[in-house]
């Protein structure tokens, strides 16, 4: 079938060199029924994943690097807000997905503390604008209420503006007693300065003689971690082609499976979801996770 499918597409190109029938063909391609089919066709190939993964153990924690809103700005050429406008829609989308798979937890990374030191002040401040709409948004989403979804901003909170930590508290002051789902934002984040506040941690608590050097291990610091009510990631999702972690819960992910799209974050759907679940199950029932 390789070889076959190889000859049609080669035969089809060639045939497209001819405007006799590259005209009539490209009529066809952008035609509304031409395109009511292969969005049929889609439909029908993302509900048997759905399906498929369904049918086998879900990942409990999913953490998902949203990387490419800049960039599909520029490839659809529109404004750099406009883009990452797109990709916080598309957040609330994949929340969405993630509560009807029924799995408990989602950590996205939003900002870094290396982009707050690395953008350009306008495009921050209209982060911080989306990030304040974003938090009100979540603070009445009835989807948030009736599934009973507990909101979380992890990080240096510090370092943002005080309209964004505001917007923030009451996100989570109104999601505070939730427990079925946790959502959490990581903002002003940085995997080592994670750890490092951590390290801090115990050695104050070491210094004031409530812990033994012996004590020191693994647990200690990972209760000390901004995550520390989160099991670590089972899948982490990196979208926009770029396979780095790029500081992100760097203790965290030890043992967590890695999956990498092309897609530019505003433009990841449904199928790309399942597509990384698919690949996360595959490589536990290869190895016997």
């Amino acid at each position: 079938m390789g070889r076959i499918g190889r000859t049609l597409d080669v035969t089809a190109k060639w045939l497209l060199k001819f405007r006799v029938i590259s005209w009539p063909a490209r009529k066809i391609a952008n035609s509304r029924l031409s395109w009511s089919f292969i969005s049929r066709t889609d439909r029908i190939r993302t509900n048997r994943l759905r399906d498929r993964v369904k049918g086998q153990p879900l990942p409990e924690h999913i953490s998902i690097i949203m990387d490419g809103n800049r960039r599909f700005a520029w490839s659809q050429e529109i404004e750099k807000e406009i883009g990452h406008r797109h990709g916080k829609d598309k957040l609330k989308e994949v929340m969405d997905w993630i509560l009807d798979l029924e799995i408990p937890y989602l950590t996205v990374y939003a900002l870094s503390t290396d982009n707050i030191s690395t953008r350009e002040p306008d495009e921050l401040e209209s982060l911080y604008d989306l990030y304040v709409t974003g938090f009100h948004e979540i603070s009445n989403d009835p989807q948030i209420h009736e599934r009973c979804v507990k909101v979380q901003a992890v990080g240096r909170l510090e370092l943002l503006p005080e309209r964004v930590r505001e917007a923030i508290t009451l996100a989570e002051s109104r999601t505070d007693s939730y427990s079925k789902f946790l959502f959490t934002i990581c903002l002003a984040y940085g995997g080592r300065e994670e750890i490092v506040d951590a390290v801090r941690g115990v050695a104050e608590d070491h210094a004031k003689g409530e812990l033994d050097l012996d004590s020191i291990d693994t647990s200690e610091i990972s209760k000390r971690l901004y995550t520390a009510d989160l099991p670590d990631p089972d899948l982490v999702i990196r979208t926009s082609g770029e396979e780095r972690i790029s500081n992100f819960l760097l203790w965290q992910i030890a043992y967590a499976e890695l999956h990498f799209t092309d897609v530019h974050w505003p433009s990841f759907s449904r199928n790309d979801l399942y597509e990384a679940i698919d690949s996360y199950q595959k490589r536990k029932r290869r190895y016997g996770g």
